[in-house]
């Protein structure tokens, strides 16, 4: 399976933007990350086109956990992304970069005090709260920092999406956010609104990752919107910016099928002015953090190839082949 620029050159080796994988390998050793800037750049570009054709209130965050380093974070600048990130680490190497921090996203299930200093003091553009300890902290930062800090109130929509348990994220038994179900997402609104150092833009959730439908995410964008109709109603405020985050999946292997980007964009949007229009409210910035479904298929691990073995097997008779290679469980865990 032959993806972005990836093509078989005329030596019978894979080529990946022009270059020689062979090549590559003998240069800089294995194993080796190699990331096709014109597939990555691609993506974002399509990306955002599939979306603000449909909806022109909107922005584009690339997740960062899905890959970062000095020269992504450029890139992405360059493409006029905002980024997300999730660690003091992560926000460093972004500052480091030189990317805008006006246009970061931060986000954490367990910030310390540590990195919401780091955080204020650099002026992120938004802080994704995802609890009320949380809530209390940031608050005191600001305040001492004599700041005012945009965030947004990450709430649990209560959505097992089609994908692995381990990577599911907006179910109602889950570590992020406050739940919608319980009025634990409704109480961190009423709390964050009161408190005079933080400006509530919004809210946020993410319902889990490599998602190969649109089902799951329908779904959530119409619980979301319910729910931006109950904060109007009980606490009088309206959403400026919903998040929807990221998930959409990518081909691992051939039988994985994710729709296209227009394809979802045409989805998500369909239901979401749908919504909207039903529970007459106003259109909210659509912000989403796409990071997989832009540089999965962007990127390749090189490995060389060392013993080989010929194992019997019994069920069904005949042998197996392993083929060690020089990476680890770091980078290729075991299924």
């Amino acid at each position: 399976m032959l993806l972005g620029t990836q093509r078989v050159n005329e030596k019978g080796h894979l080529e990946i933007g022009g270059c020689d994988a062979v090549e590559l390998a003998k240069q800089f050793g294995t194993p080796l990350y190699v990331l096709d800037e014109t597939t990555f750049r691609q993506n974002m570009r399509d990306y955002r086109r599939a979306f603000e054709k449909r909806y022109p209130r909107n922005e584009i965050a690339y997740a960062g956990k899905a890959l970062l380093c000095l020269a992504v974070a450029r890139i992405v600048a360059q493409e006029g992304y905002d980024l997300d990130v999730a660690s003091a680490g992560e926000l460093y190497t972004a500052l480091r970069a030189g990317f805008p921090p006006e246009k970061l996203v931060f986000h954490g299930n367990n910030k310390s005090l540590f990195e919401l200093h780091m955080a204020v003091q650099h002026g992120v553009g938004r802080i994704v709260v995802d609890n009320l300890l949380e809530l209390e902290m940031l608050e005191r930062v600001a305040a001492e920092a004599g700041k005012q800090v945009s965030i947004l109130i990450r709430v649990t929509p209560g959505i097992a999406p089609h994908t692995h348990r381990f990577i599911r994220t907006g179910q109602a038994d889950t570590k992020f956010g406050l739940n919608i179900r319980n009025g634990y997402a409704l109480e961190g609104v009423r709390r964050a609104l009161a408190l005079p150092h933080l400006r509530v833009k919004g809210i946020h959730c993410h319902v889990g990752s490599q998602l190969l439908d649109t089902e799951a995410q329908e779904r959530a964008v119409k619980i979301m919107v319910d729910f931006m109709h109950t904060l109007r109603k009980q606490l009088n405020y309206i959403v400026e910016e919903l998040n929807i985050g990221g998930g959409l999946g990518i081909r691992y292997i051939e039988s994985h099928q994710p729709p296209t980007f227009e394809e979802y964009a045409e989805r998500i949007v369909g239901v979401l002015t749908q919504q909207l229009e039903r529970r007459n409210l106003p259109y909210p910035t659509l912000l989403q953090e796409p990071g997989r479904a832009l540089v999965g298929e962007a990127g390749v691990t090189l490995y060389t190839i060392g013993a080989i073995k010929q194992v019997p097997i019994h069920q069904p008779p005949g042998t197996r082949t392993y083929v060690a290679v020089d990476g680890g469980m770091s980078d290729n865990p075991r299924p």
